[in-house]
């Protein structure tokens, strides 16, 4: 017996210590971690405050996979973009034109994204992203609106012809769950040779373009949609074209910051919240050959000190040769791009999980505590976002409402809008005065050709001069076939959209016809072909455009836009 006591008691000590543990772990467990993980963006609270706990309690893992923003292949999510949202919690996708031929379809993808995201820790929604900048460019497609575009805005001057279009587009965009878009573009109108941004600028005049850019922004934050400003420092002074080659501009610093940069130093006194940073080198200034968008010295010192940028920084697509050229190999460009001052890094594809991109930025986080802090603050910049944007009263919903976009895709009210903006932008630019050509009448006209290769060319042309003779051509169209067509009329309306238009509208000279131009687009191809008897312009291929442009040739209506460039 005086053996065992001693035994028992000394067992029974053990156990007490080993409960004690138990309990103080449960406390632990209960007390501390489970309000961190009762974390949730839906709490209260100023988005700041909000941003800071839910960046402190995220581990490193989910910290980074804010920063991604990534595309998918096909109309469904792809099982691997699911994986994205369901196991990493990225922070964002993004919407291309070959995810949208189906307007319903998107909105169901985008909700069945947005309820992966929502349900997992913390509750935070995607960033819904997409390029709906009016015009030209409209990566959804299906029932939206086809819109005149930035240059036709430029053309009428109007700031509300700005902000209403901004508005119109982020209403449809707010419908399909779309909560951010990548616009307006504010690149200017510099080089008349690019293939990348004519119509898509406002104009060749920085303060105007700096106007029209924040009242676009106004009319998409009215509508609860993001708006990002792009593409910074500037894309207008060159011919060339960011997805294949990274642009060298040769201008000094002082041009940049008394032209491309004059739109963003107005639109971030507006409190703009997100930028999106372009694949161009600036070699004559401190940038030296770096891509802005991996340059230091254009995202920190440049946009964040000197201009006061306080918003978020996203990359342009990093899968664009301007990016991957620099550095050569695309984990190390993912890092530069983070190092940079970029706060979100944009893929058009979707990365396997365990990718090399993934496993090197979270190993350099791990390695490097500057590299990890750099990533943390921009993933409590990106929830400070979120938090300001993507919730409350006038924010777009996470999961579209089928029966809503049926009644609002196009919007009836901007419809009707965009009918007026193409009338008040459409321009006469030869002649001038052009009285002595226009209008053109069925008694002035005599047998009409129309000559194009849209759809909508034909149908409103053949509105304003019934049994007008039609020739659609294509590249591959024989100038002695057109000619054979053109001999046979008195007045030949030739669409005119590009430099690959051109070789058959120069084959007309020689035949001395009375020759029309309708040009949409960029209006200065028509500088090539002073010879011909009248040109009007409008801005896209929007039906809006065309019904516009032939209301104005017929005299239905009066020309009143003006070119918003020099010429």
């Amino acid at each position: 017996m005086s053996f065992k006591m001693p035994v028992l008691l000394s067992a029974f000590c053990v156990n007490l210590r080993k409960s004690a543990d138990n309990i103080i772990k449960f406390y632990f467990l209960f007390f501390i971690c489970v309000p961190v993980f009762a974390l949730s963006f839906n709490d209260s609270g100023a988005p700041a405050e909000l941003a800071a706990k839910l960046e402190i309690a995220m581990t490193d893992e989910q910290a980074l996979a804010q920063l991604f923003m990534l595309g998918w292949v096909g109309e469904d999510p792809s099982p691997l973009i699911m994986d994205w949202v369901r196991q990493r919690q990225i922070g964002g996708i993004k919407i291309f034109g070959w995810n949208t031929s189906d307007t319903q379809r998107l909105a169901r993808a985008v909700g069945q994204l947005q309820r992966a995201s929502i349900t997992g820790n913390y509750n935070i929604p995607l960033f819904v992203a997409t390029d709906q900048e009016g015009g030209w460019i409209r990566h959804i497609k299906g029932n939206t609106s086809e819109t005149p575009g930035n240059m036709a805005i430029g053309a009428s001057g109007y700031p509300r012809d700005a902000y209403l279009s901004g508005y119109y587009i982020g209403k449809e965009l707010a419908l399909l769950g779309v909560n951010m878009n990548f616009a307006p573009t504010v690149d200017l109108f510099t080089n008349r040779d690019s293939v990348l941004i004519g119509p898509r600028a406002f104009g060749s005049d920085p303060v105007r373009t700096g106007i029209l850019g924040a009242a676009f922004v106004r009319g998409q934050l009215a509508a609860g949609v993001i708006p990002t400003a792009k593409h910074y420092p500037g894309h207008g002074d060159t011919e060339l074209d960011s997805h294949g080659v990274l642009p060298r501009i040769e201008i000094a610093y002082d041009t940049l910051w008394n032209r491309e940069l004059v739109p963003y130093r107005m639109l971030v006194s507006e409190n703009l919240p997100a930028i999106m940073s372009g694949h161009l080198a600036f070699p004559l200034t401190e940038g030296g050959s770096t891509p802005a968008s991996l340059s230091s010295y254009f995202l920190r010192t440049v946009l964040r000190e000197r201009i006061g940028f306080n918003g978020i920084i996203i990359t342009d697509d990093l899968n664009m040769i301007g990016a991957t050229s620099y550095l050569r190999n695309m984990s190390r460009t993912a890092k530069q791009a983070i190092t940079a001052g970029n706060d979100i890094i944009m893929f058009s594809n979707t990365p396997f999980l365990n990718d090399q991109i993934w496993t090197f930025l979270l190993q350099s986080m791990r390695e490097e505590e500057d590299f990890r802090q750099i990533v943390r603050a921009s993933a409590r910049r990106i929830l400070e976002v979120k938090l300001t944007y993507l919730r409350g009263p006038g924010s777009v919903p996470y999961i579209p409402d089928s029966a809503k976009i049926a009644a609002g895709i196009p919007d009836p009210e901007g419809s009707a809008f965009f009918l007026n903006l193409a009338a008040r932008s459409v321009t006469i630019v030869k002649p001038v005065p052009s009285s002595s050509v226009f209008p053109l009448t069925r008694e002035n006209s005599g047998r009409v050709l129309l000559a194009g290769r849209f759809a909508d060319f034909f149908s409103y042309g053949r509105a304003a001069f019934p049994g007008a003779v039609t020739y659609r051509y294509s590249a591959s169209t024989e100038i002695s076939d057109f000619a054979a067509y053109a001999r046979n009329v008195d007045t030949i309306i030739f669409c005119l959209s590009d430099n690959s238009d051109l070789r058959l509208l120069r084959s007309l000279q020689q035949l001395n016809k009375k020759v029309i131009v309708l040009s949409i687009l960029s209006p200065v191809h028509i500088e090539s072909v002073p010879w011909v008897t009248g040109a009007v312009a409008v801005y896209s291929y929007a039906p809006e455009s065309f019904a516009a442009g032939f209301s104005a040739i017929i005299g239905r209506i009066p020309a009143q836009g003006v070119l918003p460039y020099d010429r």
